[in-house]
C-alpha cells in the first residue's frame, strides 16, 4: 500500500538527508582524523550540532527529520565497513575501478581518491548495525509521537559492486557469482532493517547515484566498450532492482521505504552524470518495491517530467525542483507550476485526475546539502532560505499539510 502524504512519510515538504556541517564540527572531525583529537570531543560536538539542526528543521516545519549525517564523513555511513567480511581499503589500485563510472571519473579527474573503498574480503554477514546509537540520540530530541516520521539514510546496495571492474567485488573462492553475492548483501540489509525497525525507525531513505547512471549515454557507452562485462546494462539493471527487492522484502507493513536518485553533488556541487529518466522509467517505476521515489529536477541533465507517466497509482514521487548546488533562489511561481505540470504527465500516465495525482506528489531540494561533509558551494543561510523555498512551495500547493 502507498504510504499517506496526510500523517506518514513522505510528506510534502521534504529534504535528502544531508545538511551542512558547522566549521567546528569540520575542524573537530579533521583533527581527530589526524590524530590530533579525542573522539570524545567530536562526539560531543556532534551531539550538540545534531540537537540545533534539528531545532532548525523542526523550527522550519518539517517532519522526515534527520540529524543531518553530522556522523558521516559521506552520504553511505558506515554501513559496509561494519559487515562481515568487508575490509576497507586506503590506498586502492586504480585498475580496481571501472574508470567509466561516473563517480570514479569524478573523482579521478579531480584528484581525488574514488571515495571510501570497501571490498568483500570472505563471506558477508551482518554483525550488529553501526546506526542505533545515532537513530537513538536522534529520537532523544523530538517527542515520541514524531518518532516514525524520523528518516534515515542508507547506502545502496549496490554501492561496491557496479563501481568495481568485472570480478573484482569480491573473490572467486568466496562467490561464486553475483547472485550468491547479491544473497549475502540483501541478507545482511534484512538484518539490519529488522534491528532499526525493533529500535523505532519507520522512515528509510536509500541514496542511489548509481541507479541514475543507468541514464548516462556516457556510462553506457563505457560498458558497451568494456570487453570484461559479462552484462548489459539492461541486465544488470535487472539484477540491481531484484537486489533491492531482496533487501526490503521482509519489512512490515508500516515501515516507509524510499530511493533517492541524483546525479551526484560532489565539493564544489559538481554533479556526476547527465540523462533524464526516460531509458530506465519502466523498470524504476513498475518493478521496484519502493513506496517512494525521491527525484532530482533541478536542471536539464535529469530531463522531462514525461517519464512519470509510468508512476504506477500506488507509489509517491518527491520532486527535487529546488537545487541545493548553488545559492541562487529559484522562483516560488515556477517552482509550484513546475509540481503542476509533473502531476499531469502522472495523471497521462494513469488516467486518475491531476489533483489525485498531485496528491501522491511532494517538493525538495534536488539532493542533499552535503553529501560530502565539506559540502558545495551554498553557506548555512543559503540551505536555510531552499528549505524554507522548498516548505514554501508546498504550502502553496497543499496549504496545512505536512
Amino acid at each position: 500500500m502507498p504510504a499517506s502524504l496526510h500523517r506518514n512519510p513522505p510528506f510534502r515538504a521534504e529534504h535528502l538527508g544531508s545538511l551542512l556541517r558547522t566549521d567546528k564540527l569540520l575542524d573537530a572531525r579533521h583533527a581527530w582524523e589526524a590524530g590530533k583529537g579525542s573522539a570524545e570531543a567530536l562526539q560531543k560536538i556532534e551531539d550538540q550540532d545534531v540537537k540545533d539542526i534539528v531545532k532548525a528543521q523542526l523550527d522550519l516545519g518539517y517532519h522526515a527529520i534527520t540529524d543531518g549525517e553530522y556522523r558521516r564523513h559521506m552520504f553511505w555511513g558506515s554501513f559496509w565497513p561494519g559487515l562481515e567480511g568487508m575490509k576497507e581499503i586506503d590506498e586502492p589500485d586504480p585498475e580496481l575501478f571501472r574508470m567509466y563510472i561516473p563517480d570514479i571519473a569524478a573523482f579521478t579527474e579531480a584528484g581525488y581518491k574514488p571515495g571510501e573503498t570497501v571490498l568483500c574480503t570472505g563471506k558477508i554477514k551482518h554483525k550488529g548495525s553501526t546506526y542505533t546509537a545515532q537513530f537513538d540520540y536522534l529520537k532523544s530530541l523530538v517527542p515520541e509521537g514524531k518518532w516514525k516520521d524520523l528518516k534515515l539514510t542508507l547506502a545502496a546496495p549496490n554501492w561496491y559492486h557496479l563501481r568495481y571492474k568485472e570480478g573484482k567485488a569480491y573473490p572467486k573462492d568466496v562467490y561464486k557469482n553475483d547472485d550468491e553475492y547479491f544473497a549475502d548483501v540483501a541478507k545482511a540489509y534484512q538484518d539490519e532493517l529488522k534491528i532499526l525497525y525493533d529500535h523505532g525507525l519507520r522512515n528509510v531513505q536509500f541514496d542511489d547515484p548509481n541507479l541514475a547512471y543507468f541514464c548516462s549515454e556516457a556510462m553506457i557507452e563505457g560498458w558497451n566498450k568494456d570487453p570484461l562485462n559479462t552484462y548489459s546494462t539492461d541486465d544488470l539493471l535487472v539484477k540491481y532492482i531484484d537486489l533491492y527487492n531482496a533487501c526490503v522484502s521482509e519489512i512490515p507493513s508500516d515501515m516507509h521505504v524510499g530511493v533517492h536518485l541524483c546525479r551526484g553533488n560532489f565539493v564544489n556541487s559538481r554533479h556526476f552524470s547527465e540523462g533524464g529518466y526516460d531509458r530506465i522509467a519502466t523498470m524504476l517505476f513498475q518493478k521496484l518495491n519502493m513506496h517512494t521515489y525521491y527525484l532530482e529536477y533541478d536542471t536539464p541533465r535529469a530531463g522531462g517530467f514525461e517519464p512519470l507517466q509510468y508512476l504506477p497509482k500506488n507509489k509517491n514521487v518527491i520532486l527535487g525542483v529546488v537545487t541545493s548546488k548553488f545559492p541562487k533562489m529559484e522562483d516560488e511561481g515556477e517552482m509550484v507550476a513546475r509540481v503542476k505540470e509533473a502531476a499531469k504527465w502522472i495523471a497521462k500516465g494513469t488516467g486518475e485526475s491531476e489533483k489525485e495525482a498531485l496528491n501522491r506528489c511532494g517538493v525538495s531540494p534536488q539532493c542533499g546539502f552535503a553529501s560530502h561533509s565539506s559540502g558545495n558551494a551554498v553557506k548555512h543561510d543559503d540551505m536555510i532560505a531552499k528549505l524554507k523555498l522548498v516548505r514554501s512551495i508546498a504550502d502553496k500547493i497543499w496549504p496545512g499539510e505536512p
